[in-house]
């Protein structure tokens, strides 16, 4: 990194943050460094009247795919928290927020969009990372903090720069290091109905409320505002939220807005559906979808649509099979593509995507093993994105790692109570042992 790769920095305050951004630019390729070049983003925030202070760094690695930093007036438990011991880094990564954005405006005339989206997983991300921390600190390392995805792209950092790292801290992201898509998809099923099962127990009234919504879909054209069309299917697709804290609440109390009576009949309201737009569209982050299946990527194997697949295995999410109405979850299947108009323009680089077979490996088992970085996890006992089993698999190979699995909190933990970074900090001074909780 040059001096003539940073642009000029921007310093402002507000709310008692001292905020600085950061531009790079970085290669699109790693190992064409004379290469096409991106824009990268960084945003560094420090506590107003500690920005003189030699505070350690500690760089915020966003959950995803496809998911820029939080912004520091919108940010949770964990922001104010390690703002009283770091700089915090909040870094958009590649194709997201401020770094040079990959979506359906930039990619639709593009001469290889699949070929250019094989830049955009956790290995280009940590390269990323590493001319970030050398043009703020030189060879410096510093703390990493990864929620979700960004646990995964920790364990990549791990693998191929621990030298960077001083320490290393996961939350609700830890990846199976070797299994296969259809592996992960498997059990995810399993975990989202448990969670429909919990969802329903809490508000038994919403399963005939969801029924009425999927057979009053089957038999109508319903728009959407956006002009859209809601599909059964698609409306399925709300229990991808269903692991966070305060989903179940919120899909409750938008399901009971659903129907309003006119003379022709009932028909579902604007408030509920604007409520499906909004949540539903992917024009806020279309490489979550292009990417989620390729994260999983690697040894060769195609993902060909994993999550697709492997829904026949699960006949209880089938609509037209004359059961209870049941939500998926995180899973990304192709029609998505045919549906969103967000993602439409990328569909055939998506299905380009999930036939590759050239992924190179995200993961090193050899030096994980060996691994000497301090790292501490947060486990969720019932995280319904990141199942536990295959967490505690890879726990058991990375030498040092310690886990704190907590059935306290869900996936989102680390956002909704700051207590979550507390223990992950005491348990990397060695103040706290493993347990679950």
């Amino acid at each position: 990194m040059t001096a003539a790769d940073t642009a000029d920095t921007v310093t402002y305050r507000h709310s008692g943050l001292v905020c600085t951004d950061h531009t790079l630019s970085v290669p699109l390729d790693h190992a064409r460094p004379d290469g096409p070049r991106i824009t990268l983003f960084a945003r560094e925030v420090v506590a107003e009247g500690r920005e003189h202070q030699d505070l350690p760094r500690l760089l915020w690695l966003q959950g995803g795919p496809g998911c820029p930093a939080e912004r520091p007036h919108a940010a949770t438990a964990w922001f104010r928290r390690a703002l009283r011991d770091y700089r915090v880094v909040l870094l958009d990564q590649r194709g997201t927020g401020r770094s040079t954005p990959a979506d359906r405006t930039t990619l639709a005339d593009h001469p290889d969009a699949a070929g250019y989206l094989t830049h955009f997983r956790a290995d280009a991300i940590v390269r990323d990372a590493e001319l970030l921390r050398r043009a703020l600190q030189g060879d410096r390392p510093w703390t990493v903090l990864g929620q979700s995805f960004g646990g995964f792209c920790t364990l990549t950092y791990l693998s191929h720069a621990p030298e960077g790292l001083e320490q290393a801290l996961i939350t609700g992201g830890l990846p199976t290091l070797t299994r296969h898509a259809d592996d992960v998809y498997r059990a995810a099923y399993r975990r989202t109905l448990a969670h429909n099962d919990a969802y329903f127990a809490r508000y038994p009234g919403d399963q005939r409320l969801a029924d009425a919504v999927a057979a009053h879909l089957a038999e109508h054209d319903v728009r959407m505002p956006s002009g859209e069309r809601l599909t059964v299917r698609r409306f399925q697709t709300m229990g991808m939220t269903f692991g966070m804290s305060a989903s179940f609440d919120s899909l409750h109390y938008l399901l009971e807005t659903a129907f309003v009576d006119t003379p022709g009949g009932p028909r579902l309201s604007d408030v509920f559906l604007r409520g499906l737009d909004a949540a539903l569209s992917f024009a806020t982050r279309p490489l979550y979808a292009v990417l989620h299946e390729p994260v999983y990527a690697q040894g060769g194997r195609a993902t060909a649509w994993s999550a697709h697949r492997v829904r026949a295995e699960f006949p209880q999410f089938d609509a037209e099979a004359g059961g209870p109405l049941r939500f998926t979850g995180e899973m990304i299947y192709p029609w998505q593509f045919e549906e969103d108009p967000a993602l439409v323009p990328l569909r055939d680089a998506a299905e380009n995507l999930a036939h590759r077979t050239d992924w190179p490996a995200l993961y090193d088992p050899d030096r994980l093993a060996d691994n000497e970085v301090p790292v501490v996890a947060a486990v969720y006992h019932d995280d319904m994105f990141v199942d536990r089993e295959h967490s505690l698999e890879t726990a058991a190979h990375v030498r040092g790692l310690r886990t704190w699995v907590s059935r306290a909190h869900a996936h989102d933990g680390i956002r909704t109570d700051a207590a979550v970074l507390d223990r992950l900090l005491a348990m990397a001074r060695g103040e706290t042992s493993d347990c679950t909780a």
